[in-house]
């Protein structure tokens, strides 16, 4: 079995387009509330080689993970003939066949209801 953490994410969308499926949807993990503590804590005991990245990213809001990781995605996708998409829905199929990525690392900061 694979552990999401700990597998790299292009060997995942790699598995997932081995079967077939219309989009693969990214998105980040929110801590914040009650379960923060209880992620971190589980980080911390079972992959203690990414608390520094996790503290980065969730303690000091660093936003610099999730922009290389959309420049990776976004150089995998050309390169791979995808469709990379930043927080939308296109619901359609996508012409060549091949699954449409959708980039929704930042959804906390992007309402549908607000957009235009």
């Amino acid at each position: 079995m694979l552990s999401i953490i700990s597998t790299p994410l292009f060997l995942l969308v790699d598995i997932i387009l081995s079967v077939l499926c219309d989009y693969i949807w990214m998105e980040n993990l929110n801590l914040r509330g009650s379960y923060k503590s209880v992620i971190m804590d589980y980080i911390t005991n079972n992959y203690p080689a990414l608390v520094p990245l996790y503290k980065k990213i969730y303690e000091d809001k660093s936003r610099q993970y999730w922009i290389d990781l959309y420049n990776q995605v976004a150089q995998y996708a050309t390169a791979n003939g995808y469709t990379y998409l930043v927080d939308e829905e296109p619901f359609q199929k996508n012409s060549t066949g091949k699954p449409i990525i959708i980039n929704y690392f930042y959804h906390e900061e992007i309402r549908q209801s607000a957009k235009k």
